[in-house]
């Protein structure tokens, strides 16, 4: 009785809680923090320092006591504590400028689709002991095909590619299921990964993750393109110790990246190879929609068109796509309770 009291003066919200990022949609106002998933902690005193963007600007710069770390590896929970502090972070930002003292939001959250049970129940528990009334879990594809406007109830085939920080999600959709699914722990993370081994490899120089990432940013792509001028890399040169820049060029970060980009490849013709014949023309005709922040590297809707033979088209703002689509299940919980997870308790919306 108490709780649902305080719900009443609760925001429900949506958290698309990813490896890089985590954005909450407040239901009625849509995505209101986009906040990096990192959290600053003291070694010494277990104390939280800084969540988001705060802890991001620490990274790579903190003293030995200080930590500045990722509490979810891969999609999934990999330090329990450290994610439920930053989850209670969120929902209390989100209730700042309510009267409610106790936030008690129902809440959905986006998880991996190749989470195991364990996994789900630490994702519940986290953001449960984070003051959510009721945790709702969906899968992020199913999320991101939402958040893509896609017709995932309609008898016909949806195909979406969420291209997060730690996964990339492939799902083919249809009646509200997921028909056929692949989720890889290769994304965007690994790409900045591969950027930084390659320049140790080839250059001698040890480069951090905000430059290897910028440098993606800046000229990474998955196949050649005209209109792209090397960018510096600065780190230390591993053989001097000393201070180095060398300028680099397209082709390089292409050759960088070509290994996970082909992973990312593969597994959606694998997907597509698994999928029933009627529901491939489906797709064929409506095209693939990718989506997340590794929709954007530069030429990868082409490689896939080129790989697949079928239309490919990116999700408008696809770094919000999961989000936007715990947002609108949230919206019309009962017209779409059908396509969230089973939880520990079995619950359904009310």
């Amino acid at each position: 009785m108490i709780n649902r009291l305080l719900g009443l003066l609760s925001h429900d919200i949506g958290i698309d809680l990813g490896t890089a990022n985590t954005l909450v949609y407040v239901r009625g106002k849509g995505i209101v923090i986009n906040e990096p998933s990192v959290v600053a902690v003291n070694t010494k005193t277990k104390q939280v320092l800084a969540i988001g963007d705060e802890a991001k600007k620490m990274v790579g710069k903190t003293p030995a006591s200080i930590v500045a770390t990722r509490p979810l590896v891969d999609g999934v929970v990999s330090d329990f504590e450290v994610t439920e502090q930053m989850l209670k972070y969120f929902i209390n930002k989100v209730h700042q400028e309510s009267y409610s003292v106790f936030p008690r939001p129902r809440v959905v959250v986006g998880i991996p689709s190749g989470v195991t049970e364990v996994e789900k129940r630490a994702v519940e528990d986290a953001a449960t002991n984070a003051g959510a009334r009721q945790t709702f879990l969906i899968e992020e594809p199913m999320a991101a095909a939402i958040g893509s406007r896609l017709p995932i109830q309609d008898a016909a085939g949806s195909m979406i590619v969420d291209i997060g920080g730690g996964t990339t999600e492939v799902a083919i959709i249809s009646l509200g299921g997921i028909v056929a699914s692949r989720s890889l722990r290769v994304a965007g993370d690994e790409l900045s990964d591969d950027i930084i081994q390659y320049a140790r490899e080839e250059f001698n120089l040890q480069i951090g993750e905000r430059t290897a990432e910028n440098i993606k940013i800046a000229i990474g792509s998955a196949c050649p393109l005209k209109d792209l001028t090397a960018v510096p890399m600065r780190g230390r040169d591993l053989v001097t110790g000393l201070p180095k820049e060398i300028m680099i060029e397209p082709d390089q970060v292409r050759q960088a990246l070509a290994r996970s980009v082909r992973d990312i490849v593969e597994a959606i013709k694998i997907t597509i190879e698994e999928t029933p014949p009627e529901l491939v023309a489906d797709i064929m005709e409506r095209g693939i929609y990718l989506a997340g922040g590794g929709a954007l590297l530069k030429g990868l809707d082409e490689l896939i068109t080129k790989e697949t033979k079928m239309p490919v088209h990116v999700a408008d703002d696809p770094l919000t796509a999961v989000g936007r689509g715990t947002g609108l299940v949230l919206e019309d919980l009962d017209a779409l309770k059908e396509v969230l997870v089973p939880t520990q308790f079995g619950k359904i919306p009310r």
